[in-house]
């Protein structure tokens, strides 16, 4: 076995290789500042103004990461996250400025209300209670105005059951058949996601969000949320979070032979980033990371990360 294991003929055989192209650029753009802001969980990571969002994409193309997924903190917030499909709300004028610059890039925005809602969380609230059959049609309009806005691809991420079906009949009905779903569909409440809370401003003010997000304790419980997502007319399902979840990740590939999402999420960029400063780890072990996610099954890989991979010789 050593014999192919030689430093000039190691990458002949190389069973799994990573490239810009399966890297997916995470984007948090803040409508209520003028300038970048670093994210104090997150280092070397930042929330963009409005009018830096174009500079920041170009920045990545530079790189050759060519694939995004747009976050919004908008400069209001109501009970039913109104300005998340608002026409002129953070995420469509952030889509449109993009747009207007770059034909090729691909376009990818989040869908839920957790950033656009007082109470923070993914659903019209009652009685601190989370609606699911009357959070639906929000999530729909949400992703029709993204549409609208010039999104490629939309991922609802609020794991309200029945979202895809809403979301894909809305945007059929508008005339947007050709826009692709990428569904959150196993997605865990995760002790990872802490960091995200502060860069998107989604914390939420009471409870969890144990009862809609799905119990880290359960692998077969994924695969039926996947099934059903797909049904419902999935282009795309995902994995979040990754590391933690690679066993999932393998299995929903091996299952269903989707195209096939993981979210490297805020947590585990922020535990390594701490490391790496500490000298505990090198920065290799980001690659390898990366790697591993890729090996498991997923095809594209959503990742604070990019830009560095994309930096590597």
């Amino acid at each position: 076995m050593r014999r192919l294991r030689k430093q000039n003929l190691r990458f002949l055989i190389r069973e799994t290789k990573l490239s810009v192209d399966d890297l997916i650029v995470p984007i948090f753009v803040d409508e209520n500042i003028k300038k970048p802001l670093e994210i104090s969980s997150m280092p070397d990571y930042f929330r963009v103004p409005l009018d830096g969002v174009v500079k920041e994409v170009e920045t990545c193309l530079e790189k050759n990461l060519k694939a995004f997924i747009l976050f919004g903190i908008p400069a209001y917030k109501d009970e039913i996250g109104t300005s998340a499909y608002d026409k002129n709300g953070v995420i469509q004028k952030a889509l449109r400025n993009i747009r207007s610059e770059f034909d090729d890039v691909v376009l990818i925005t989040d869908v839920c209300l957790c950033e656009y809602t007082t109470h923070g969380h993914c659903g019209v609230v009652k009685d601190n209670l989370i609606l699911n059959d009357e959070t639906l049609p929000l999530l729909a309009k949400i992703a029709i105005s993204h549409a609208e806005a010039g999104a490629d691809i939309v991922a609802p991420s609020a794991m309200m059951d029945g979202m895809v079906k809403a979301i894909r009949e809305g945007l059929d009905r508008e005339g947007y058949q050709d826009v692709v779903i990428m569904s959150y569909a196993a997605k865990y409440a995760s002790n990872f996601y802490s960091p995200f809370r502060e860069a998107a401003e989604s914390g939420f003010k009471f409870g969890d969000r144990k009862g809609y997000q799905m119990d880290f304790h359960n692998a077969n419980e994924a695969l039926r949320e996947v099934e059903l997502d797909i049904k419902e007319g999935a282009d795309i399902v995902m994995v979040k979070p990754a590391l933690a979840y690679l066993d999932v990740v393998y299995r929903i590939k091996q299952q269903f032979k989707m195209p096939t999402a993981a979210y490297n999420v805020s947590g585990e960029y922020s535990m390594v980033k701490a490391a790496i400063k500490l000298g505990w780890l090198n920065e290799e072990v980001i690659y390898e990371i990366l790697t591993a996610i890729k090996r498991a099954g997923a095809d594209l890989i959503i990742t604070y990360h990019a830009k560095e991979i994309a930096d590597l010789p």
